[in-house]
Order: structure tokens, then C-alpha cells, then sequence
């Protein structure tokens, strides 16, 4: 594609065009119309992603909303869409990050030191964000009866697992890296359970609140339904967020224009800068779905013919940045680009169709509610991050970002 390239997230083998093109075992579409159609297409496909297919579910009476299709995904939604609705999202939740924000921004201060003086190690941001996401998650799902700090700590060990390809029998995996990844992943979950969820379960059968978790009492669920979907949220709303947070601050960081024009904006138009910055740097770069009625799709003038059975790997990364749909220098940063009313800013970055995300108003208000107070307080990167790859979330994570603190005071905005 022509044009300035400002990815910073580029997985090695990712295709260059967003093209359709069948391959052994798997569909890779990269185009957006042809993606997006996949994902509205309503009861021709099911969830393939997150290991979806390898999740025993015998011992369930309730099937994880991340998991589930049809009917009774769409009544799992309807019921929890009033926790994540846009002005619920701005009037219950935001204080609750305006305090999480100027909270861990003042220990964060603390404990990195100014720039340029003796013993200003930085902040870590990934450390940041996972504390900060997980402190607003956390009180939406109703896991307040235990430690921010602990809560984090099992996720993170949740998500030491052996690499692993959707794309092969038993994921590619051979019998030691599976019984590694039980033993990696049941620990973690059984400490979750009895640190996180139990507590939390307990504390909301006496007195239910406005959460996730007594929600879920109300229906019915037994604790091992809610610890399923605690790990759920944990996934899509904890660790995604903190990986976001860390991207759009790099951004902003190394760019003097976008972080001008950023500052500069009202609440929406700063919401907007977020949104074009995800649309290239989508956390998730590949939605997985398993077809299960055959499927026509329209290809420019071709047609293609998804089987049941086939396995589709939609290429966020690529389709986001399909020229037909996103115009001129897609890899550039734009905000405000001119597109058709039918595509969203942020591009397939939140998904499409039945299962587009429910928490997209949370994540981008609580990263602008973050990133407005620490560019307050004029960081200043001290350690460049690195790019990893993580094949759970089949996204990147960025590690080793520092920064230092050269301001003092905290936004009221």
C-alpha cells in the first residue's frame, strides 16, 4: 500500500493485501466487507477463538457468553447490555476510573521519581494499565472483595501458556505442552476461584449490587458458570484494555501532531483519536470462526464458498486496513477519516455482528480518562517497548515500556 506506514504492531508473516484466500486447514480474509459480512452473517458460523473449541463445558449450565450463538447468546447480551450501554458506561463507571486513574498516578509518581533525577527508575506502563484496567473491570463484574493487585497477579499467571496454531489438530500441541497448559492455566483459575470469586459470589448473595456477578446469581448461575465468565471478562476487558492503553500512549508519545490534536479535542474528539489508533493497532488481530452452515460471500465480483466445517481466520489486522473501504494511506494515522456510515471508526477492532464487543464504550472512556491525566503530568519515555505476541488473544502485548514524570499536577477533565 502507498502511503506513510505508522503500524508499530507488525506479527512476522502478516499479509500485506487484504485479500480472501483459502489455505490448508483455514479461510484467511483480510478483506473488510467480506469479514464483516462473515460476522453478521447470524447463525452460520460459531466462536472458534480463545481455545473455545478445547473448553470443556459438560459440567456447565450455562454457556459462556463469549462462547454461545444464536438465541441464546443474543438473550445473554440483551441481559448484560445494561452494564456496558454508553451513558451507563459515562455515569456510573467514570468516577470510578477518574479515582482509579489519580490513585495509581500518584503511587506511580512515587515510586518512578522525576525525570532526570538520582533514582528515577520510571513507571512501568504496562504495570499501570493492568492495575488501572483491572481496578475498573473489576468493580463492572463485581470482583471487589479481594485485592486489585492479587486479582491481577492470577491473570497474568492465567495467560503463561504454551504457544499454540488454531489452525492444526490439538492446536499444534504436543502432550507435554498441553499438560503444561493445565497445569498453568487450572492453578491460576482455582486461585481465582477461591481468592476472587468465591468471596465475591458469597458477598452478593447476601446483598446483591448492580454488577455483573450479581446479575448472574439472579439467572441462576452456579459459581463454576460465574467463575467461567470472571475469566471471560478478565480476558476481554482486563488484559486487552492494558494492552491498548499501552499502545495509544506510545503513539502519542512520538507524535507531537496526534498528541496535540488529542489534547486539544473535547471528550468526543478524543474518543475518536483513540478510535483510529486502535483501528491500526487492533489488539486483537484475528477473529476465529468455525462455519456451520455453508456460506456464500461476496469477493469484489467473486464468490466464495466457505463448507461447513471450514475454520475462517478473519484478519483484523488486514481488513482494517483495506483501501477499498478505509481510503487513502490506511496505515496512516487519520483521525476523522471520510468513511461510509456503515463502517465504524474503529474498524472490526471490536468485532462485527452478534458478538461485537459489549465492553467497547468501557475501554476507550477509561483509556481517555487515564491517558488525559498522565499526559498531564508530561511523561517522558525512558524505555521503548518491545513487541510480543500472545496466541490466546491472538494479539500483541507490549512490555518494557518506562516512562518518567516531569509534571506534577492531575487533570480535572
Amino acid at each position: 500500500m502507498d502511503g506513510p506506514n505508522r503500524r508499530r504492531a507488525v506479527q512476522p508473516g502478516d499479509p500485506h493485501e487484504s485479500t480472501v484466500e483459502q489455505a490448508p486447514g483455514v479461510w484467511r480474509i483480510g478483506s473488510y466487507p467480506v469479514a464483516r459480512e462473515v460476522l453478521q452473517a447470524r447463525g452460520c458460523t460459531t466462536q472458534a477463538g480463545f481455545t473455545s473449541e478445547f473448553v470443556p463445558k459438560g459440567r456447565l449450565k450455562h454457556h459462556p457468553i463469549l462462547f454461545s450463538d444464536g438465541p441464546l447468546h443474543d438473550e445473554q447480551r440483551r441481559k448484560v447490555g445494561r452494564f456496558f450501554a454508553p451513558r451507563v458506561v459515562s455515569e456510573r463507571y467514570r468516577p470510578l476510573m477518574v479515582d482509579a486513574a489519580e490513585r495509581l498516578l500518584a503511587d506511580a509518581m512515587d515510586d518512578a521519581g522525576d525525570v532526570g533525577t538520582a533514582g528515577g527508575v520510571g513507571c512501568r506502563v504496562e504495570d499501570l494499565a493492568l492495575l488501572y484496567a483491572v481496578d475498573v473491570t473489576r468493580q463492572v463484574v463485581g470482583l471487589t472483595n479481594s485485592s486489585v493487585k492479587g486479582l491481577a497477579g492470577r491473570l497474568v499467571r492465567f495467560f503463561n501458556q504454551p504457544p499454540f496454531d488454531i489452525t492444526k489438530p490439538d492446536l499444534g500441541r504436543t502432550r507435554r505442552q498441553w499438560a503444561s497448559a493445565a497445569v498453568h492455566g487450572l492453578g491460576p483459575v482455582v486461585s481465582l476461584y477461591l481468592a476472587d470469586v468465591r468471596p465475591a459470589v458469597r458477598a452478593r448473595r447476601r446483598r446483591p449490587g448492580e454488577d455483573v456477578i450479581s446479575h448472574l446469581i439472579a439467572e441462576g448461575y452456579t459459581d463454576v458458570d460465574i467463575l467461567v465468565e470472571c475469566v471471560t471478562y478478565g480476558t476481554a476487558g482486563m488484559v486487552t484494555t492494558r494492552e491498548f492503553i499501552a499502545m495509544a500512549l506510545w503513539h502519542l508519545l512520538t507524535d507531537e501532531d496526534l498528541r496535540a490534536a488529542y489534547l486539544a479535542a473535547d471528550a468526543d474528539g478524543r474518543i475518536g483519536v483513540l478510535e483510529e489508533i486502535i483501528r491500526l493497532e487492533p489488539v486483537v488481530g484475528h477473529i476465529y470462526r468455525r462455519v456451520g452452515e455453508t456460506l456464500r460471500v461476496a469477493d469484489g465480483a467473486d464468490e466464495r464458498c466457505l463448507g461447513r466445517g471450514d475454520l475462517v481466520d478473519l484478519q483484523v489486522r488486514q481488513a482494517n486496513v483495506d483501501p477499498a473501504v478505509m481510503g487513502a494511506d490506511p496505515l496512516s494515522l487519520c483521525p476523522g477519516r471520510p468513511l461510509d456510515r456503515d463502517v465504524h471508526p474503529a474498524g472490526l477492532s471490536f468485532g462485527d455482528g452478534a458478538h461485537r464487543c459489549p465492553g467497547q464504550a468501557l475501554a476507550l472512556l477509561e483509556t481517555d480518562v487515564l491517558l488525559t491525566r498522565m499526559l498531564d503530568l508530561e511523561p517522558q519515555i525512558l524505555a521503548e517497548p518491545r513487541i510480543e505476541w500472545d496466541d490466546l488473544v491472538a494479539g500483541y502485548c507490549l512490555r518494557g515500556f518506562r516512562v518518567g514524570f516531569a509534571g506534577h499536577h492531575l487533570t480535572n477533565r
